[in-house]
């Protein structure tokens, strides 16, 4: 889990790693006038990381063109590190062929210079959205939580009604638990860790939380 929102209150952290100080500028002064994000601005990878390790930001802006370092390298440092990230890859040398290569590296999308204020606030709001950002933790919890008994229900080819069967739950409680309504009370989440044969840390781990 990235660190960062931990209240729906607080801002969403961005770092933008560039090696264009004008660049760096304009996107600080941008993205700060929006008032929901907190920024931070990197000219070399160097620099992110080294701050990453303090506090990991919820976003990355990373441009693909920054000597010695390549895009490829620097995200696949970042996922290694911190696999929860959101990466957006920023780029003033856009083609089909770049882009293609980009999405093979896991990252989230791809903005293509010169952006429009729309596009990039589409872009992150797609983002928040996808990675459940400016969310509190409780909230992550139930979401993260819900979608994870869903996948284990899928697994096994069972129904809403299967589940609730497994685990004498009514139909209502399990959809909603894995809606992400409503977080299980401790005897609930014990039914469903019998149910798929799982032990409750071990669930909990996978969700990463």
């Amino acid at each position: 889990m990235t660190e960062g929102v931990e209240s729906a209150g607080d801002l969403i952290d961005i770092a933008v790693v560039d090696d264009d100080p004008d660049f760096l500028n304009y996107m600080e002064d941008l993205l700060r006038d929006e008032s929901r994000y907190a920024v931070r601005t990197f000219d070399q990878p160097t620099e992110f990381f080294s701050s990453a390790e303090e506090k990991v930001p919820d976003i990355v802006l990373l441009d693909m063109k920054m000597a010695p370092s390549t895009g490829e390298e620097v995200v696949e440092q970042i996922l290694a590190r911190w696999p929860g990230v959101c990466i957006i890859i920023i780029t003033g040398y856009p083609s089909l062929e770049s882009m293609r290569a980009t999405f093979k590296l896991r990252v989230f999308d791809y903005l293509a210079k010169p952006f429009s204020l729309a596009q990039l606030r589409q872009t992150l709001q797609n983002a928040i959205e996808q990675y459940s950002l400016g969310q509190t933790a409780q909230d992550r919890l139930r979401n993260r939580l819900g979608h994870k008994i869903k996948l284990l229900r899928v697994e096994r080819n069972w129904s809403l009604k299967d589940l609730a069967n497994a685990t004498k739950l009514s139909v209502s409680q399990v959809s909603s638990i894995e809606r992400g309504t409503n977080l299980p009370s401790i005897e609930s989440l014990l039914a469903l860790c019998r149910a798929f044969d799982r032990k409750p840390s071990e669930i909990l781990a996978s969700i990463d939380f």
